[in-house]
């Protein structure tokens, strides 16, 4: 298949639901499963995934509390809300809502636990959000957080390449998602939110990747880099494919690229 063939099919789908398809298989669930292992939530808990995404920790949680429990995911995309409700199944019970983080109407005191997976850093106003999050945590509820940095060689590839054949605005993007790393400021962030018993730690996840070109493109469709890129020539789709795929051998295995990513982890009671 040719480079154009590969872009073309993942950018006939609409990021939010290439985002489902690809990047929560990928990376997604196997972080999402540590984070509600992490949680260790209880039957009947009330549950707010915030920056939900697609909805697949929302998903995993409404598991664990049963039908006694209730979870929300809050996100302020309308197409990843529509791709979280066509893909929750009929007997999970959870209440999509969409609005930002940093303005939530939701009541106070209306949760246990507060999940945000991987979306924090994105958050314009990272303390307004933490005061939302603290605000509908019932007394002594809890917030666990995750975010990934220092961007790993892998992704450093993507930037780079992005940056000599597409321009700018598509490097930032790929900045912007390992932003936020730095366990001190996350903590002094949380602090002011008045948050307390706050444990701020860093470990590496390994994870198995598909084959690179065809992640790649998956990569790229699943994610606002898709509007960007769609207006690049074919020869610079094929450029930029070959600088990335050439400097990713060093991460293939057995045909599949092994990234490996530290992710900061954060939880804290109100």
């Amino acid at each position: 298949m040719s480079t154009q063939q590969f872009f073309n099919k993942v950018h006939g789908k609409v990021p939010s639901e290439n985002y489902e398809r690809y990047f929560v298989p990928a990376i997604g669930k196997p972080l999402a499963l540590d984070l509600i292992r992490l949680a260790a939530l209880h039957p009947g808990a009330r549950v707010l995934d915030v920056a939900c995404g697609t909805g697949i920790v929302a998903r995993l949680a409404a598991q664990q509390v049963g039908p006694g429990g209730t979870v929300a995911g809050v996100d302020a995309n309308a197409g990843m809300l529509a791709v979280a409700r066509a893909v929750t199944p009929a007997e999970l019970s959870i209440e999509w809502h969409e609005m930002n983080a940093e303005d939530m109407s939701l009541p106070d005191e209306a949760f246990d636990v507060v999940l945000c997976q991987l979306g924090f850093q994105f958050m314009q106003d990272k303390l307004a959000a933490l005061r939302e999050m603290r605000r509908v945590l019932a007394p002594h509820g809890k917030l666990i957080l995750t975010v990934p940095g220092p961007m790993a060689k892998l992704f450093a590839v993507v930037a780079q390449a992005m940056e000599q054949h597409v321009g700018p605005q598509a490097v930032g993007f790929v900045t912007q998602i390992f932003s936020l790393h730095d366990t001190t400021e996350i903590q002094n962030l949380l602090r002011e939110a008045d948050f307390r018993d706050i444990v701020v730690q860093a470990d590496y996840k390994v994870l198995t990747l598909p084959p690179p070109k065809e992640y790649l493109w998956q990569y790229v469709g699943s994610t606002p880099l898709a509007g960007i890129v769609a207006n690049v020539d074919e020869k610079s789709l094929a450029a930029l494919e070959r600088d990335v795929i050439d400097k990713w051998q060093e991460f293939e295995e057995e045909g599949h690229l092994i990234y490996r990513q530290r992710i900061v982890t954060a939880s804290a009671r109100k």
